[in-house]
């Protein structure tokens, strides 16, 4: 495993910044090790609903998580306020740093990750594959 550690600014987008980083260093099989930071908005994906709920305030980073590909990523935030009321669901585009996200990924050289659709559910699910050698 080899990994990028890399810090968000005030302002920017906290998916599309990831997805472009995925892009840029054609990130095969990836994972977010860590993230700690601040966000002024969240949108989130939340269990078992079809459209995205947003929220505005201040909000801290208590856990990201998931798997990441060029092929496409699967990824969790969750982030609580300042009475420590936590929120979590799948990350969408939309949701501001507000001070700094500081992230760790990790990535697996010899595998790679693509989503197809399952048949049970009919979501694009996970399937990983091992890198053919050059």
């Amino acid at each position: 495993m080899h990994t990028y550690s890399f810090r968000l600014r005030p302002g920017q987008d906290l998916k599309k910044e990831l997805e472009k980083v995925v892009q840029q260093q054609r990130i095969g099989a990836g994972a977010i090790l860590t993230c700690v930071g601040s966000l002024t908005d969240v949108t989130l994906r939340l269990a078992n609903q079809e459209g995205p709920s947003t929220w505005h305030g201040h909000f801290e980073i208590v856990s990201l998580v998931g798997t990441l590909s060029a092929n496409g990523s699967h990824i969790h935030l969750s982030v609580s306020d300042s009475t420590g009321r936590t929120l979590g669901g799948h990350l969408l585009d939309g949701c501001t740093i507000y001070t700094t996200a500081e992230l760790l990924i990790g990535v697996m050289p010899e595998i790679t990750y693509t989503r197809e659709p399952d048949p049970a559910f009919g979501y694009r699910e996970l399937v990983v594959r091992k890198r053919k050698k050059k």
